[in-house]
């Protein structure tokens, strides 16, 4: 038997999306800026794209922007909104858990100089709103946090942020990192006070290599990516178009009969949570119930290197990650972890677990029922 269950890392791409995207590349091929034909039957590809993503937002088709993934987004939305409101202050607030596409670009803008608060969470992985509300400071423009921790599921108080923002400095710009939210939460942009937002196709089941940045109707950015001048300006190069329309699919069928797929989601990871539980040397990291994300399970394995447990699994069909694949191949302590206070000895033994639409709950019961017989056998073996 297989299990995939490290879908936070990628998903496969849906039947459909894969489809669509094979049509456009063979019929509707042409470049979205042409006036001939091919171009406009292109061109008609992003519209209809653009139009399925705004609508799972309740947002205008305007506001979405396409861009090569949540990096890109991340990296826009933070040095392009730094720099076109440098003259209003200089000050940015993140949290010490970012993905390293947040944290990299506000090291950069350190560099440029910007100065950079980075927030402390407490043992769930959350942001405390007392300390985030304390950083604020007459000069800050920016804060950045992200709606789910890659790394153990945390959901981030995203509009009692707002809210907060709002009521202490309401010019003040929020960028949601939504990479491992969208498809997973009913996001709503206007009503919760966010004004850039990034997402990613390879995380919804959609291809690699594409994702959208929303930019509210009143935020000032300047574009990091300069040439033909595409989408208004602010994001130059010749659109992705079959990665663009296999998006949008995606992107709708994420959202049909959202709240029975989040429930089923919940339900395999309320079995796993029990699962795991039931073995011996086991610590879940973070919240589990309702109140985390229904796709992610961080579980610290006592006397086990993640890395030996993960290449046992996968001799067995299983695939899971020790941590945010976007640095798996630059191994280092999770600084999540570290964040949260994981035991020094738990930090180089934590594995991801993580699931997609695909996941049925057979995967679930042959990953417990495997880590049960694996366990015992790498203790032993590494106390040998």
């Amino acid at each position: 038997m297989e299990a995939y269950l490290d879908n936070s890392a990628t998903t496969r791409v849906l039947p459909c999306v894969k489809d669509l995207m094979v049509e456009v590349m063979e019929v509707e091929y042409g470049n979205p800026s042409s006036l001939h034909k091919k171009g406009v039957e292109a061109e008609a590809q992003v519209r209809l794209a653009r139009e399925r993503i705004a609508k799972t937002l309740k947002v205008a088709e305007k506001n979405i922007y396409f861009t090569s993934g949540g990096t890109e987004s991340n990296n826009m939305a933070l040095i392009g909104a730094a720099m076109a409101n440098r003259r209003a202050g200089m000050h940015l607030i993140t949290s010490s858990v970012e993905h390293a596409s947040v944290r990299q670009p506000m090291r950069f803008l350190e560099e440029q100089g910007f100065s950079v608060t980075y927030l402390p969470v407490d043992q769930m992985g959350k942001i405390r709103l007392d300390a985030l509300e304390d950083a604020i400071r007459e000069d800050t423009i920016l804060i950045s946090v992200m709606y789910v921790n890659n790394e153990m599921g945390a959901v981030e108080p995203v509009e009692e942020i707002a809210q907060m923002i709002k009521r202490k400095k309401p010019d003040i710009l929020f960028h949601v990192d939504a990479i491992q939210a969208y498809g997973k939460y009913e996001i709503r942009p206007k009503r919760q006070g966010i004004d850039l937002l990034s997402v990613s196709g390879h995380k919804i089941h959609g291809p690699k290599g594409i994702g959208f940045l929303y930019v509210g109707d009143s935020v000032k950015i300047k574009p990091i990516v300069f040439g033909g001048g595409q989408q208004k300006d602010l994001r130059s190069g010749t659109e992705n178009v079959p990665g663009i329309a296999g998006l949008g699919l995606a992107a709708q069928e994420m959202y049909r009969d959202h709240q029975e797929k989040v429930e089923r989601l919940y339900r395999l990871k309320e079995a796993l949570v029990d699962g795991v539980a039931s073995l011996d040397g086991t610590v879940v990291n973070g919240l589990t119930g309702r109140d985390s994300a229904p796709h992610i399970v961080s579980v610290s394995f006592e006397g086990v290197r993640s890395e030996v447990l993960l290449h046992a699994l996968e001799e067995k069909g299983i695939y899971v990650s020790s941590g945010s694949a976007c640095s798996s191949n630059h191994p280092s302590v999770s600084s999540t972890l570290k964040s949260i206070g994981v035991a020094r000895d738990l930090l180089d033994s934590t594995i991801r677990f993580s699931f997609g639409m695909e996941t049925v709950m057979d995967e679930i019961t042959y990953t417990v029922d495997t880590l049960r017989q694996l366990l015992p056998m790498l203790r032993r073996y590494r106390r040998g």
